[in-house]
């Protein structure tokens, strides 16, 4: 078979079947009379036998290697291959992702594309004060696509990094709170909390409705910080969790500071109270859970709460007593 036909069958060039020959990969068994290269049944199998190892991404030197040295055996090479695809995989998915991120900030510009490129990289910076700087610019100055904002707060380790990309989120409009509702329920658990940490700064029903669900979540870091930040939105249906957090001493400060929040509403104010008041009543209630709930009622106005207080300036436990006649003064104070 002449050098055309083999061309036409194998697919491969005749300049590559040249090229191959130079390389010693594949040798034409003879020539016609004219000169013409001529190919045999063995050497069309081998160039298969080629075109199919360089398929796997062999270098023609790796294929010469396979197909000629008996003592040459793939393993090595193929574990090789394989570190090598997954490592452009990732790079190639990277630059996609980049490349994606670009597009939704919508660039109207060459320079638009190098300043978000510019905030991306500082965003991934191993420099905490040059990621803050850019979640602080992605604000300011040039727009950073929602999801890559999402993806950083989400692994941020440094507490103002984490605080200056939490604000920035906030600022960035729609998309945010369906994006980390995904972090709500990752395997580990610093996601989770940082996921429901963003949604709680994020107003809006949808970030509502997000932290409403998170009430069910078996993450209990979870549950009290949707807690807190759905009694900071003045959301009446968890004043009973946030009584329950000042009794157990769970982020009961913040807890206290939700159930003031709340207590503006006058109506509410008196349950508040109620439940304040049932709650240090109860006999499995310890000493100190006591005394927290007494100090919850000193910022809870109304006669409900005057009146609770009054009544534990008598009580049996100084401790409580005490507390309850220095919130009696406070509040009696001009």
């Amino acid at each position: 078979m002449l050098i055309g036909d083999v061309a036409r069958r194998s697919g491969v060039s005749a300049r590559m079947l040249r090229h191959y020959e130079s390389l010693g990969l594949v040798r034409p068994t003879g020539r016609t009379d004219a000169g013409y290269r001529r190919y045999s049944g063995e050497d069309i199998r081998r160039i298969f036998h080629i075109e199919s190892l360089r398929s796997l991404g062999l270098s023609l030197n790796d294929v010469r290697r396979a197909l000629d040295e008996p003592g040459f055996t793939p393993s090595e090479l193929v574990d090789d291959l394989i570190r090598r695809t997954r490592e452009r995989i990732v790079g190639e998915t990277e630059l996609l992702k980049r490349l994606r991120r670009i597009g939704a900030a919508e660039p109207s510009g060459w320079e638009d594309v190098l300043q978000t490129v510019a905030l991306l990289q500082a965003l991934g910076s191993k420099s905490a004060g040059m990621r803050q700087r850019a979640a602080l610019s992605s604000v300011e100055e040039s727009p950073l696509p929602v999801e890559a904002l999402v993806e950083a707060v989400l692994s941020e380790t440094d507490p103002n990094v984490a605080g200056a990309l939490r604000w920035a989120l906030a600022q960035s409009g729609e998309g945010g709170p369906a994006l980390l509702a995904e972090g709500l329920s990752s395997p580990a658990a610093e996601v989770r909390k940082r996921a429901v940490r963003s949604i709680a700064e994020i107003p809006g029903g949808e970030a509502t409705a997000l932290l409403e669900d998170a009430l069910a979540s078996p993450d209990t870091v979870v549950r009290r910080y949707a807690v807190l930040a759905l009694g900071a939105r003045g959301v009446a249906e968890v004043v009973p969790t946030l009584i329950e957090m000042v009794a157990e001493e769970a982020d009961d400060v913040d807890a206290a500071d939700a159930l003031s929040a709340l207590a503006v509403r006058p109506a509410l104010a008196e349950e508040i109270a109620a439940g304040l008041a049932d709650r240090i009543a109860r006999p499995t209630t310890v000493s100190s859970a006591r005394r927290r709930l007494t100090e919850a009622l000193a910022d809870i106005p109304g006669i409900t709460a005057s009146r609770a207080l009054a009544d534990l300036s008598h009580d049996e436990d100084r401790a409580v007593a005490l507390t309850a006649e220095y919130v009696l003064g406070m509040r009696d104070a001009p």
